[in-house]
Parts: C-alpha cells; structure tokens; sequence
C-alpha cells in the first residue's frame, strides 16, 4: 500500500478531533488535511526535530544518538519533512518503530522533496501521521514554509530540538515560534567553525535555548550511564575517559593529551568504541 492509497481526511477547528495543544496558539490553521491516524494522545508527549536542510555529518549522528532513547520514551517526532535533518529526524523514528508526523509545507497530495516518496509511505505504515493546513492539491510555494514551522512547533508539548542550524537557517523561524508559545527550545552545541552550527549555538548563548547532549536533557529523566567510578578500565583507558570528560578530542589530539602513543591511542579508542564507553562524531570522542 502506497502514500496515495490512504484517504484523506479533514478535521476543523470545530471538530472536537482537532488537536487541543494545536487551538493554543495565535494562529490555528482553520483545517488541517491529513492521512495516517490523528489519536488524542498523540501530542501528550511530542517534540519537534528541526535543522539545516545541508546538514553535516556530525548532526546526523546527533540525531541517531537522540533519537532512539525519545522513541524508548513513547515521544512522538514531529518535523517538516524537508531534506538535511527533517528527513533524517523521520527515518531514524520509523526505523526505531516510533511515532512521526510530517507536517508539509504543500498539500499532501504533493510528496516534497520527491526523494521523500518511500519514507511518506513508511511513516503512515508505522502509524504516523502526514498532515497540512493547505487543501490537498496546492503546491509548495516559499512562502508556505514559515507558515508551517508554526505548526511543527505548536504541536509539540515538549518544545523544539534544534539540531543544526545556520545563521539564517529556517529552523530559526520554528524556534521562535515555540518562544511565542511559551514553548520550551533545545539546540544541541555545534563546532564554532562549522556554519551550520552558528544558529544553535547563538541560541544558547542569547539564552533562548536550553543547551541539551542527549534525549534526558529534554525528558528530565537520568541517564542510567554509569560514572567512571563504576566502570572497569585500564590505566590508558582511564587516561582517555578523562581527558574526554574534560571537552571532546580527536586521536591526535588525545595523543597529546595523554601524553601517550597515537597508535596505542588509536587502539584503545577503538575498543572503548566497541565497549560502549565513548562514541565519535565529526572527528571528535565524546564520553557515552
């Protein structure tokens, strides 16, 4: 069964169906277009996931460490289906068994980007949702973009997570709706020389945004991670797990650090990998 088999349906403002947390805000659109299953307890825990459509790599392992614990933790992804870290935010749910709602900036009878045809089907197969304020056979058009970022984020009970953004990124409109709503704005800290990264760190460093590294930043809950105290190293090991309990480092720059060899530093940091203990993003060893 494919996107196109599955009815469409329309749900007003009037209709006691239409989302509670959605009637909040300034603007509810007047009717929303959707196919995939509207429950009233979709939106009792939900977060948006929204970034840069040119996202790096190091956001796409961002979204692959956040992601599968909010899934553990019954949150319900919401994201504007786009190309970068929409697409990606979607994937990673459907393929953990999570709930997604792609919020579209056309009608939903366009699937946009076009690449996104498989996924449209797997998010309704999985039980998600794909939903618009447009009728049906609109196109996308610029302007309708913004227009549905504040629809991304009036969904969302939990706030928004704001994974990469630029400058002048778009995600930057969906955070600023969330502030207006009196909704909560995570950004995940990025590279100072990464351009992707320049809008979730202004985010932080204005105080708009909480500064958030993992899913329990967003659910308040512990982590369960055990503290180095508790965990069984050897002397190199220890060394390193300090060291990157400090700031995030590279092999060389362990190396230094440490003061020991790089192909000993190679070698252990490989097998902490394996054991769990740390994990690798863009170059960098962050402890897990």
């Amino acid at each position: 069964m494919k996107w196109e088999d599955y009815p469409i349906e329309k749900i007003t403002l009037k209709d006691k169906e239409y989302p509670k947390i959605l009637k909040k805000i300034a603007d509810p659109p007047k009717a929303l277009y959707f196919r995939g299953s509207l429950r009233s307890n979709l939106f009792k825990k939900s977060l948006a996931v929204v970034g840069a459509r040119r996202m790096t790599r190091y956001g796409h392992e961002v979204i692959e460490r956040f992601i599968p614990d909010l899934v553990a933790n019954g949150v319900t992804i919401v994201s504007g289906f786009m190309y970068g870290v929409d697409t990606v935010a979607h994937t990673e749910v459907v393929q953990n068994q999570g709930i997604t709602v792609a919020v579209l900036g056309s009608g939903i009878n366009t699937c946009y980007p076009p690449e996104n045809d498989k996924l449209y089907t797997k998010i309704l197969l999985g039980d998600g949702l794909v939903l618009s304020e447009f009728p049906p056979e609109v196109k996308p058009k610029l302007w309708m973009y913004p227009r549905r970022n504040r629809i991304v984020s009036g969904l969302s009970s939990l706030g928004t997570l704001v994974v990469e953004a630029g400058g002048k990124s778009g995600s930057l409109i969906t955070a600023n709706f969330a502030l207006e709503q009196k909704r909560n704005v995570y950004a995940v800290p990025g590279p100072i020389t990464s351009s992707v990264s320049m809008g979730t760190n202004n985010l932080i460093k204005t105080g708009q945004a909480k500064l958030v590294v993992n899913a329990a930043d967003i659910l308040g809950t512990p982590t369960n991670k055990k503290e180095l105290s508790d965990m069984v190293l050897n002397p190199l090991e220890e060394k390193i797990y300090k060291s990157l309990k400090r700031e995030p480092l590279s092999v060389d720059e362990l190396a230094v650090d440490t003061g020991e060899a790089l192909v000993e530093i190679a070698k252990a940091t490989s097998l902490m990998s394996l054991k769990g203990l740390i994990t690798e993003a863009a170059g960098k060893y962050y402890p897990s």
